[in-house]
Formats: C-alpha cells, sequence, structure tokens
C-alpha cells in the first residue's frame, strides 16, 4: 500500500455539531430525556443564565462552560464554530424554547450560512410554564384565543394586534419594564380593570405571584415592596415576569397548585450528606422546600483494619449464618473491602442479609444483594429484633452473626441478639469523626435565621451541627425524628417544634410538611399573608399574594 493510499484510510477527523436545546422555564424538573441525554455528551456549554446550573449538573465533569450573559465580548457564534470544526459537541441551552428565544433564531441561522450541522431540541416555553405553575389555565371551556405578547416588542413600537377584549394575553417581559407594559396594553384598547395576575422568578422555588388589574398592579408591587418605592430595596429590575391578562386570571383561586405546596419556598438544613440525604431531599422537595445538605459527621477507615479483614475472610470461609447491615455507611464499607479483594456480591453465596430499613436495604439492591430480613415495622436495631429469628441448631448450622458498624453504635443489637442465642462479632467497619464546618455564609444562615426549618435525625446531628457551626435562631423550626434527639435538642437550648410520628427520616418529612400546611393553613383562614418562618423575624416587610 502506497503512503497515500495509507493516509486515505487512516482515522477519520471527528465531526463536530451543535445541538440548541430549550431548558425550560427554571424548574430543573422540566428537563426533558432528550434534553438530559444530549447534555451527556457535552464538550461544550453554552448556558443561558435562569438554567444554567440545572443543565450544567447533567454535563460531563470536564465540559468547557461559557456564559454569555456575564460574559458580553463573548461572540457566541464564533465559539460554535471553532468547537464544531474541532470535532466537539456544542449544546447551546435557551431558556425556556428555542424557536421563541429571537437570539437563538439568529444563531442558528449563522450556523445554516456556515455550513454547521445543528439540531434544535424544544423545550417547555415560559409562556406556558409559568402560568401552569401559577395556576392560571389559559385556556376555558368556550375556548376563547390566547395570544402570546413580547412586552419588549409591545414597548419597542411594533404593531402588536391584541385581539377581541375576552382574549388571553400571555406577556413576557420583565420587573422593571411591566408598569410601561401595563400602561402599553391600555394604549391599545385593554380596559384598566381587566384581571391581572404577575408571577416574578415562575417556575422555581422563588415564584411570586401577585394579582391585580392593569390599573392596580404597579401600585401593588410598590405595595409589597417589590418595584422602587422610597422605603424599600426593590426586587432585581431583571426578573423575569410573566403576566396573564383576562378572565382566567379568576381560576388562580382554586387552582394555584404550586405556591399553597405547605412548605413553598423554606429552605430546610439537612444535617446529613448529599449520599444519605437524597430521598429526604427528594421528598423535602415535593412539599416544595429548597433543601441544603450540611454534613455534620466524616466517615473515616477503622484505625485498625486487621478486624475488617479477618471479617471478610471468614465470611468467605463459611464463619457466619448471618450478616447484619444497619447503615449504608457499613454496606460502603464492606463492598469498598470487597473490592479491594477482587470479590462481588457473590461471596455473600450461603449468607444470609439482614438490613436495618429500606435505605440501607437499597444500598444492598444497588450492591447486587437482596436481602433476606428488613423490619417489617420500626426500622430500627429494635424493629430488627422484633423479626429476627432465634437461634436453632437444628435449622442453623452456624451460630454466628457478623454485625459491621460504625465505632460508636450503641449495644442494643448486639444484646438483643445474644439473648437470642446468637454468637455476635461486633467489628468497627468504620469510623464517625465530626465534620469540616460549613461555609461561613451558611454558619451566619443557620446562627441568623436564613433557614426556616432544619431536620435533626440522631442526637449526634445536634450535637455536631451546634458545635461546627452554632446554634440555630430561635425562629428557625426544629424538628426530630424521636424523643431521644429532641432531649438533645433541648439539652442544647433548642426548642423542638416538630417530633415524627414513627423514628424514619420520611416520617420525620410528613411531619414538618403538615406542621407547615397547618401553618398556612391557619394565616389563609386569618385573611394574613402566608410568610415563612424565616421572613417573621423583626424588621422583615416582604409580603406576596
Amino acid at each position: 500500500m502506497s503512503a497515500a493510499a495509507a493516509l486515505s484510510t487512516g482515522p477519520a477527523s471527528p465531526v463536530g455539531r451543535c445541538t440548541f436545546l430549550g431548558a425550560g422555564p427554571g424548574d430543573p424538573g422540566l428537563l426533558t430525556l432528550r434534553a438530559v441525554d444530549v447534555l451527556a455528551s457535552a464538550d461544550v456549554l453554552i448556558a443561558d443564565p435562569l438554567t444554567a446550573a440545572a443543565v450544567r449538573t447533567h454535563c460531563p465533569v470536564g465540559v468547557q462552560v461559557h456564559h454569555p450573559a456575564d460574559d458580553c465580548d463573548l461572540d457566541v457564534a464564533k465559539v460554535v464554530a471553532e468547537a464544531v470544526r474541532a470535532g466537539k459537541h456544542v449544546v447551546r441551552t435557551v431558556d425556556g424554547d428555542p424557536g421563541l428565544d429571537g437570539c437563538a433564531a439568529e444563531e442558528m441561522l449563522v450556523c445554516a450560512q456556515s455550513a454547521i450541522s445543528f439540531e434544535v431540541i424544544p423545550g417547555v416555553a415560559q409562556s406556558v410554564g409559568v402560568p401552569a405553575y401559577a395556576g392560571v389555565p389559559l385556556r376555558g371551556r368556550r375556548g376563547a384565543d390566547v395570544r402570546f405578547v413580547d412586552g419588549a416588542a409591545l414597548l419597542a413600537g411594533v404593531l402588536v394586534d391584541l385581539g377581541a377584549p375576552e382574549t388571553t394575553l400571555v406577556v413576557r417581559t420583565t420587573l422593571g419594564q411591566l408598569p410601561a407594559t401595563v400602561n402599553a396594553l391600555v394604549a391599545h384598547g385593554r380596559k384598566p380593570d381587566a384581571a391581572l395576575c404577575a408571577t416574578l422568578s415562575g417556575t422555581t422555588t422563588r415564584q411570586r405571584t401577585f394579582t391585580a388589574t392593569l390599573a392596580t398592579i404597579a401600585a401593588d408591587l410598590k405595595a409589597a415592596r417589590v418595584l422602587p418605592s422610597p422605603v424599600s430595596a426593590p426586587v432585581d429590575p431583571a426578573t423575569s415576569v410573566i403576566a396573564v391578562v383576562g378572565e382566567q386570571v379568576a381560576h388562580r383561586s382554586s387552582h394555584s397548585w404550586f405556591e399553597t405546596k405547605p412548605l413553598f419556598g423554606w429552605n430546610v438544613l439537612v444535617p446529613r450528606t448529599k449520599e444519605q440525604a437524597h430521598g429526604l431531599s427528594d421528598q423535602l422537595r415535593s412539599y416544595g422546600a429548597v433543601p441544603q445538605e450540611v454534613p455534620t459527621i466524616a466517615v473515616e477507615p477503622p484505625r485498625t483494619p486487621q478486624q475488617m479483614e479477618r471479617a471478610i475472610k471468614g465470611l468467605v470461609t463459611g464463619r457466619y449464618e448471618w450478616i447484619a447491615f444497619t447503615s449504608v455507611n457499613a454496606v460502603r464499607a464492606v463492598r469498598e473491602k470487597f473490592e479491594e479483594y477482587g470479590l462481588d456480591a457473590r461471596a455473600f453465596a450461603g449468607i444470609k442479609v439482614a438490613a436495618v430499613g429500606e435505605t440501607t436495604a437499597q444500598a444492598l439492591v444497588d450492591f447486587g444483594v437482596k436481602p433476606d430480613l428488613v423490619p417489617s415495622g420500626e426500622q430500627s436495631a429494635a424493629g430488627l429484633l422484633e423479626d429476627w429469628p432465634p437461634y436453632d441448631p437444628v435449622f442453623d448450622p452456624i451460630d454466628r452473626v457478623l454485625l459491621p458498624r460504625a465505632d460508636i453504635a450503641t449495644e442494643t443489637l448486639v444484646a438483643g441478639l445474644v439473648d437470642l442465642g446468637w454468637e455476635v462479632d461486633d467489628v468497627t467497619a468504620y469510623r464517625t469523626v465530626r465534620a469540616s464546618p460549613p461555609p461561613a455564609e451558611t454558619r451566619e444562615a443557620i446562627k441568623g435565621g436564613g433557614f426556616d426549618a432544619v431536620l435533626f435525625t440522631s442526637s449526634s446531628t445536634v450535637r455536631n451541627l451546634v458545635g461546627i457551626a452554632g446554634k440555630p435562631h430561635n425562629v428557625t423550626i426544629i424538628a426530630c425524628i424521636g424523643p431521644a434527639t429532641a432531649k438533645t435538642a433541648e439539652e442544647h437550648g433548642l426548642r423542638v417544634d416538630v417530633m415524627a410520628p414513627a423514628p424514619s427520616a420520611a416520617a420525620l418529612a410528613q411531619a414538618l410538611a403538615e406542621f407547615g400546611g397547618c401553618r398556612r393553613d391557619a394565616a389563609v383562614a386569618a385573611g394574613e399573608p402566608v410568610y415563612r418562618p424565616s421572613e417573621r423575624r423583626p424588621g422583615s416587610r416582604r409580603k406576596a399574594r
């Protein structure tokens, strides 16, 4: 083969491409499955500001990120062209839907003119998603017309047909331009007493919706200290606003589902690691809360690893009838030892496996092990003992149980197993130590009342949080998983407001939601504004409807 032929059959140059992706109106949960799939293969990310953080979490670790809103000199077309020609995948994310974004349309045109391959992934448009989250259906049973209005174009003098008086208008604008925009709507023939609702930061947990008329909305926003007034510091005038004008606004009183969630907008401190708090944080988000995980303990290997090494050898050689896991950290410690020795889940063959609760059981399933025993009642050491069978020399060829756990674990489970006739190897699989203090701004929020609630899932989380960050402010709602944790909180000078009816994180989150729901219902029944606990401090003047 000639050199020229060899060159012609060499590896082909990578083919770059560009994807214009609609990132939705703000709620990370509104990203489409296709969007998440595309983001996972991004080499370069060019992101609009509202949804930049949400889309970044789905990209590879080494993705190159550009923010046009923060870099006025950024030439998006040039960045796209250079990256695509280098064989890279460029993902250009647009707040809302690319088809409704004029800048994105221009960037697509440049790609087409430069023979750059691109595709478009639609997203949930802000003009549709935000009214849905505000509780305003855009079209009623009569099927009245709906018109989408660009507030900037209206103010620029572009000819706009607003349709008949009964037409529902969905106006996209900013907070700073809202007063001028509503005046322009009146100038175009809309009646000043037409119903209007204006939603700020729609579909996010910062969402606030104000219901008024075209004539009164500006005054109402000033009274709520959202627009500038002589005694207020206004919200950023560039804040996105979606306003709905027309009869459909009346449905908000019955259709509002997002802002009426029991913990809507509450900043909830979860003193656990992200791995431990994953399910709990998801549950809090379903109630409208904004969870923030702050680890209070760190997990370290045991000081003397020989004990664990002998235990793993005993598992392989048939020394144990049972192995009991009392935490996800115990599962992780054993799994890491297995991987160190080149073992996998098959090493559990012939051994009965117990898990203290569903979370620990799921960690085992993820490892490839299906537990033989999970408490049918209380998910705790006591609950596990309730279901644990006594040792029977006829049916149990081996009388020994392996119990890998933390260095500070209580003796409840060991004593109970011994009473049932079992021999127990209580092995230190990991050590728990106090975590490093959180960032200064988090510590200040804890002590200064920046959090609406804190969830304590054990006595150690109380002691450690106070130790590394200080005592939560007295406006903060304190929720405890059980009596022992509540007693520890009270010993540290904390007022306990919420107690879980059962010793589980899920029950604790639900109890907090019920508490928040009762507060909201009481405020609504009294005709008062619904405040978060952190908003009731002296000097707090924020109001929303």
